[in-house]
């Protein structure tokens, strides 16, 4: 099912054969993305096992130029399963598994809202000055209370 898959991109079937057909289809991307001749004849040997298959030239041939190029900004999920609903007939739940050749998109990290600064408090002056001031404000009063005290003491005399 792996060498059908290379070959036509994507193959409806039914739910549980796409799961079980996903661990191996990944596993032979990965080995086919190194590209040189050991990985090849690793993927001949797993995809064509005890089987006289016609056309697996041409299987290979695609996966390693066309496939596996796609594939190589992935570290992995190079397929994708898709469940379409239940089959007429027996009501078998069935699934489309394709090979994903999209470029990656660079996964956005979400900004962080800066906090706004404190506003700094202004510097208190401190209360020692402000008492200095009252006092002073007072001391003139005083001063000028007594000197009208004086005043009316000496119209009354």
């Amino acid at each position: 099912m792996t060498g059908q898959l290379i070959e036509h991109g994507s193959i409806t079937t039914t739910e549980t054969k796409a799961r079980r057909v996903q661990p191996f289809a990944e596993k032979v991307f990965t080995k086919a993305k190194r590209g040189d001749l050991h990985a090849r004849r690793l993927v001949i040997a797993t995809l064509f096992e005890k089987k006289n298959v016609r056309g697996e030239d041409k299987i290979v041939t695609k996966l390693f130029n066309e496939i596996a190029p796609a594939l190589e900004g992935r570290e992995g999920g190079y397929t994708r399963i898709t469940k379409i609903g239940n089959r007429k007939g027996d009501n078998a739940p069935m699934a489309v598994i394709e090979i994903i050749t999209e470029a990656v998109k660079p996964a956005a990290k979400p900004a962080k809202a800066e906090k706004p600064a404190k506003a700094e408090k202004p510097a208190e002056e401190p209360k020692v000055e402000e008492t200095a001031e009252v006092e002073e404000t007072e001391a003139v009063e005083e001063i000028a209370a007594q000197a009208e005290v004086e005043e009316t003491e000496a119209e009354k005399a």
